[in-house]
């Protein structure tokens, strides 16, 4: 039986992995859904009332099954995605779904509850050790790390785990891109989630089946790929749902207020603006706007919960600009003749900003490692974000395209997690 299981609960997706001994390899835990199998789960909930039984009660679904279920039944559910940005939030306490009070760890404890189901044998004997990644820097603002991590210990300690340790996912995997390593090498990782950019240092030393590795620098920000989706919802849909309009108040005309259309473009807070009292306060004020259909239809968005479909909009076309310079947008739900086109130069412009802070965070992590550009061996990129262009460009620019490797971007960080917690010397990596 393994020694440890590892963790990597994502923004977007979550993974968990699983190795022999540290000497690897290190292998993600399957999941059969229907005729696929998969190893990257959706961090995606939905929860709904099941009304077979009276009283009805609350139900709940995970990843890949979550979104099956919303699409089979998007009026009468509640879908949630991006949990792990409320992890280190203070301002987040709780929220209720069908009048029943969740904490993020309910949240965090239902989804992995739901996983571990659905992962059947491979997770009904669970290890005493889990490794979970963890960001350097946790997104949101003000964010309380050592909130989010005992936040995690409650939701875990309830599947019986009693060691519990938390790796910088980029060193994470650091750990499972040095394994190729033939010799010593200093080693820049860059991880790229969905809330967080994270980087770690490495120094890696290997003599025959000797393996040594020392941390040398640590940098992160809350800058990512929902920030990136959150530019594309900002230029190119909320204009055509009411943002920037205004309203008759007092025989003057004001501006809307942004924060319902904030919410709108952030995936980890759309799945809660219906409920919100800035919601309502904007139905309330839907009769005195100056371009009421277009408020109108946000209004009937949000109440649709039409956040999956966005984000699948949204997420796709980022994809596309990835290999080609322009791509059509198209979102039925803004009406049937609606479509545009964006434009690779017009994404990177609206990025540019993001990407000044994302270099910004990386000339900080390599002055605090004392080192230069010239002194990174390899630089390693994961996570989904770092196929955009603009960001590879960064890095290629930097360091020359000749250092750049990639590859297991989505598993990476669980099969290092994993890989950790099979050493001895495991705690001493512990964030």
């Amino acid at each position: 039986m393994p020694r440890a299981l590892g963790l990597d609960f994502g923004t977007t997706n979550t993974v968990l992995a699983t190795c022999a001994d540290a000497a690897g390899p290190a292998h993600p835990l399957l999941f059969e859904n229907g005729d696929a199998t998969e190893d990257a789960l959706r961090s995606a909930l939905c929860f709904w009332k099941d009304h077979r039984t009276s009283p009805a009660p609350v139900m709940a679904e995970a990843g890949p099954w979550a979104i099956q279920h919303y699409i089979d039944d998007p009026q009468d559910c509640r879908f949630l995605q991006s949990l792990k940005t409320f992890a280190a939030s203070p301002h987040f306490q709780s929220t209720y779904l069908f009048a029943k009070k969740y904490r993020f760890e309910d949240l965090l404890e239902t989804f992995l509850a739901r996983v571990r189901w659905h992962g059947g044998a491979a997770l009904q004997n669970l290890p005493e050790r889990i490794v979970v990644g963890r960001p350097v820097t946790f997104a949101g603002a003000n964010p309380d790390p050592e909130l989010a991590m005992g936040r995690y210990r409650a939701a875990l300690k309830t599947f019986g785990f009693k060691d519990i340790l938390f790796v910088y996912e980029p060193v994470a995997a650091a750990f499972a891109f040095a394994r190729g390593l033939a010799g010593k090498a200093t080693v820049l990782v860059a991880d790229f989630g969905g809330g967080t950019t994270d980087f770690s240092i490495m120094r890696f030393m290997r003599q025959g089946a000797s393996f040594q590795a020392e941390p040398l620098g640590h940098g992160g920000l809350g800058i990512a790929g929902d920030t990136f989706d959150f530019r594309i919802i900002d230029h190119v849909v909320l204009p055509l749902l009411g943002k920037g309009t205004s309203f008759r108040s007092m025989g003057k005309t004001l501006t809307l207020p942004q924060g319902p259309f904030a919410s709108f473009g952030r995936w980890n807070l759309l799945s809660l603006l219906k409920s919100s009292e800035e919601f309502r306060d904007l139905k309330r004020t839907l009769r005195y706007c100056v371009e009421p259909e277009k408020i109108a239809r946000f209004i009937e968005l949000v109440e649709e919960d039409m956040g999956y479909p966005l984000y699948k909009a949204v997420s796709a076309a980022k994809s596309r600009l990835s290999v080609v310079e322009e791509t059509p947008f198209i979102f039925e739900p803004l009406g049937a003749d609606f479509s545009t086109t964006i434009k690779r130069a017009d994404f990177e412009g609206w990025i540019a900003g993001d990407l000044q802070r994302v270099e910004a965070a990386l000339d900080d992590t390599m002055a605090n490692a004392g080192l230069a550009n010239a002194a990174i061996d390899k630089v390693f990129l994961t996570g989904g974000t770092s196929f955009v262009p603009a960001v590879r460009g960064l890095f290629e620019r930097r360091f020359g395209a000749d250092k750049i490797e990639s590859g297991d971007e989505l598993l990476s960080i669980a099969n290092g997690l994993a890989l950790i917690g099979e050493r001895d010397d495991a705690k001493a990596w512990v964030a």
